[in-house]
């Protein structure tokens, strides 16, 4: 048996989708006020008869804050895949993210090691990997420092990460995996598919920061592979290409045969613009969709080295031209 969380995110759902084509039964977990039926719109992208292959996951209701709930999820289960995270940049959120990113974590690894868990892999993010003191390439080995990475979600996904560790030592075989920013199909009103709905909309500025990116076929490809290779307690930064939100904006509206973004947003503007959101927040009580720290990462040059990987694996990535083309082209 097969243990899925966060089956209903981007990463999961795409992964479920693949692991209805093997052998093993699987099992997800999902919060009660989760949306199943997002996940299934992402199997029509692979499917034409996709209840065939949806009825295939045993969906269970349960909560990894909840060690009560989680009890009868492990029953029989030999392999976990742990992609549930919540992902924030809003101060306000750092709590509850520290509960799910970190408390969560250590619940799945706790019972892993108790129920004799072969094998876990956790979906982690570049957010966690350290950030250099001068210019060069980011890899595993780069040293985490809380001066240079202190936002609250990536304290909270490193945080996660140290209770893998914490596993291994208790006897847990565990790999890691540390996407870059993910292109997918589906959830476009959330996370990196925003990127999408937003140049679809007509998005006319941009920015000249740089990051990695990666296609969520290939986190899944890989994450099937390391789970089911002899590779222990080791982590790896899934990255295809480094690239600016320029660039990949260029990419998405050509593939909407849309005109790119033209406006140069600077680091000043980005300062006015999180305060005003944060007043505006203030008024109406919704989430800012601009904080100080989002400010901040969408001008950073940050690059990352996807060596390790493919040394372990021999893999090869989809170009970011050809992932955002499928997905343009499905959207």
């Amino acid at each position: 048996m097969i243990l899925v969380t966060g089956g209903t995110g981007l990463v999961g759902a795409h992964l479920l989708v693949k692991l209805t084509q093997e052998k093993l039964p699987i099992r997800a977990i999902h919060r009660s006020s989760s949306n199943l039926d997002a996940v299934k719109k992402v199997f029509f992208y692979y499917f034409k008869k996709v209840d065939s292959y949806f009825d295939k996951i045993e969906w269970v209701v349960a909560d990894i804050t909840d060690t009560t709930s989680l009890e009868p999820v492990f029953k029989d289960v030999e392999f976990v895949y742990h992609c549930a995270a919540m992902i924030s940049f809003h101060p306000k959120k750092y709590r509850s993210m520290r509960n799910i990113n970190i408390e969560g974590t250590a619940n799945i690894v706790n019972f892993s090691i108790v129920q004799g868990i072969k094998k876990l892999c956790y979906v982690s993010s570049i957010a966690a990997v350290g950030k250099p003191t001068i210019n060069g390439l980011i890899d595993e080995s780069t040293e985490w420092n809380v001066e240079t990475s202190n936002y609250g979600y990536a304290i909270t996904k490193h945080g996660a990460e140290m209770e893998v560790w914490r596993g291994t030592q208790e006897g847990l075989d565990a790999v890691i995996v540390n996407p870059g920013i993910i292109l997918g199909e589906g959830f476009y009103n959330q996370g990196s598919g925003k990127l999408f709905s937003k140049v679809k909309k007509g998005l006319k500025h941009y920015t000249n920061g740089t990051t990695g990116y990666v296609d969520v076929q290939d986190v899944i490809d890989i994450m099937i592979q390391l789970l089911n290779s002899s590779i222990v307690n080791e982590r790896y930064i899934l990255i295809a290409e480094n690239r600016s939100f320029k660039e990949v904006f260029t990419q998405i509206a050509n593939g909407f045969n849309l005109k790119p973004p033209s406006k140069l947003v600077s680091v000043f503007m980005t300062e006015i613009g999180w305060r005003l959101a944060l007043v505006m927040s203030f008024l109406t009580g919704r989430e800012p969709m601009l904080t100080k720290n989002s400010a901040k990462s969408i001008h950073k040059k940050s690059e990352f080295s996807n060596a390790k990987i493919l040394k372990a694996l021999d893999y090869n990535f989809k170009s970011v031209e050809e992932s955002v083309k499928r997905i343009c082209d499905n959207f």
